[in-house]
């Protein structure tokens, strides 16, 4: 109890206190074990309110078969398609929020959501996630050859999003035309002032992020650097329009702020969200109004990102 006491210390807003008494496991065992049950909520997606949901597999050049969720709106026309790679440390499937908003994106941005179950850490280790998160938009390109594809992602997942969007260059392919990214991780930025001042921060302490860095490993591959950690990334100009999103009490913070710096410096149209009163992984707190209005800036930024984007060149920026 000590523990949470000291994270209330911090000025949260009272929609996300109740956040403050969530600490994830970080045993090995145990991880394991909640990875099993967690994959209960992919396979009891179906489809329903306005949202139609069909369970695909991906096969991989790595040989793996990849799962995953697309969801499409039951009614308008469908315009384009996000890649939305869930976060969770690299080692958590998703929850429930997490399906929920693939759907709230799929019927506000009418478009198409892929939603992967990638490899997880510790038992897969990198390259593992950003293997099959770039099969999956493999695969999307190949079943919608005219659609404009965006990548996003929470945590992990933005993490996951701009390693597709590295990968793709890299790989002579379309770059994805925007990225949406929330309070993502973007890599090894330094002691920041956000990990100095939120060491014992609700969801996502210093603590957690050491274990979680720790399983999902690194590649001797010095080539794929980037892919784990983009803010090492060589060019800067290869990624397309960005939407990033902070939470106040955040230890990432200040890196995704980087970010955002980083990517204006080298042209990229970035608009950068920072939220206050909350904590990393706000967005559980659906019905609160503060998420509610989060949603809607993300949803109409993937609709103008979505309806802007020229085909087949992808890598156009567009203004905010």
């Amino acid at each position: 109890m000590s523990g949470t006491v000291e994270k209330m210390k911090y000025d949260v807003h009272p929609d996300f206190r109740p956040l403050c008494w969530i600490h994830p496991p970080l045993g090995r065992r145990k991880v394991l074990i909640l990875q099993r049950i967690m994959k209960l909520f992919f396979y009891l997606q179906r489809s329903g309110r306005g949202v139609r949901v069909k369970h695909v597999r991906i096969a991989s050049e790595s040989g793996n078969t990849v799962k995953a969720l697309l969801y499409e709106p039951k009614e308008g026309q469908t315009k384009g398609c996000l890649l939305y790679c869930h976060g969770g440390g690299f080692a958590f499937p998703g929850i429930g929020y997490q399906y929920r908003l693939a759907r709230m994106y799929a019927k506000g941005a009418g478009c198409r959501v892929l939603f992967p179950d990638y490899r997880l850490a510790p038992k897969h280790p990198f390259p593992a996630a950003p293997e099959d998160c770039f099969a999956a938009y493999n695969w999307l390109r190949d079943q919608q050859p005219d659609s404009p594809i965006a990548v996003g992602g929470d945590s992990a997942g933005g993490t996951l999003s701009m390693a597709i969007c590295l990968m793709a260059h890299d790989q002579d392919v379309p770059v994805p035309c925007a990225q949406l990214l929330m309070y993502p991780y973007v890599g090894h930025c330094g002691e920041t002032e956000s990990l100095r001042s939120f060491t014992d921060a609700p969801l996502l302490s210093s603590r957690d992020m050491a274990q979680y860095e720790e399983w999902y490993g690194s590649d001797p591959d010095r080539r794929k650097l980037a892919y784990r950690s983009p803010i090492e990334a060589e060019d800067f100009s290869i990624f397309p329009l960005t939407y990033i999103e902070t939470a106040e009490f955040d230890g990432l913070r200040d890196g995704a702020v980087l970010c955002a710096e980083k990517l204006r410096e080298n042209g990229v149209s970035v608009k950068l969200n920072n939220t206050k009163g909350t904590v990393h992984g706000y967005d559980i707190m659906l019905r609160s109004e503060i998420v509610k209005a989060q949603v809607t800036r993300r949803i109409g930024f993937l609709k103008k990102a979505l309806s802007s984007a020229s085909m087949p060149d992808q890598t156009k920026r567009q203004g905010n």
